[in-house]
């Protein structure tokens, strides 16, 4: 049993991204081994994915580096050949680096990511039933003291004016970490109470899955 807490946490984003490296086997297994010659990577790294496989393309995950030629994707289970098609995952790996911390941050609030249901009512029940159809998109939201001087603030505003992609990463004190990649949106009109500090969003809006680990 363990426990998670967020003081202490910190946060980051990154733009840089090398050059994709090709996977020209993905397979069904847990973890799904990746085929890429030359890969370079070592265990640990963290890879922006690029798939056939719509349920995990535009995902962070961390890698293990198995041989030469071969990674691991960590904690990806595709066992399951009714939902990831043998032979159709392919695509490329990215290594993310450079990570940028996030300056100042006050608060953190997470919306979506929950279960959707369709409700069918058949004439012939009365109860209906709510059968689940997948899960709604995921936002992150941090409120950060503002500070318009702040380099990184600066940087995170020209990416959200031009609407780039990035990768996002929550660090745990407990060595914990999650993962995203998606659209940034920060604010630079600051809202301001009395007796608080002045404050401005940052929103991030996930395209694929968020990946946590321990």
């Amino acid at each position: 049993m363990a426990f998670n807490f967020p003081e202490g946490a910190k946060f980051y984003f990154s733009q840089t991204f090398a050059s994709a490296k090709t996977i020209t086997v993905l397979t069904n297994a847990s973890p799904a081994v990746a085929t890429s010659v030359a890969h370079g990577y070592a265990d640990n790294d963290e890879i922006l994915l690029t798939s056939g496989w719509e349920d995990a393309t535009d995902t962070v995950f961390k890698v293990d580096q198995l041989t030469a030629d071969t990674f691991s994707l960590l904690d990806f289970d595709t066992t399951d050949t009714a939902f990831y098609s043998a032979g159709t995952g392919i695509g490329s790996a990215q290594k993310v680096s450079a990570w940028t911390e996030i300056p100042q941050v006050l608060t953190i609030a997470t919306s979506g990511g929950d279960p959707r249901y369709t409700e069918v009512n058949l004439l012939s029940r009365r109860n209906g039933v709510r059968i689940p159809t997948g899960f709604n998109p995921a936002d992150v939201t941090l409120t950060l003291a503002h500070d318009p001087a702040n380099a990184n603030y600066k940087t995170m505003l020209n990416i959200s004016r031009t609407s780039k992609k990035v990768a996002f990463k929550l660090a745990l004190a407990s060595g914990a970490a999650s993962y995203g990649y998606g659209y940034m949106a920060v604010s630079d009109v600051p809202q301001m109470n009395s007796n608080q500090v002045n404050q401005v969003t940052a929103a991030f809006s996930m395209l694929g899955r968020t990946i946590s680990y321990s």
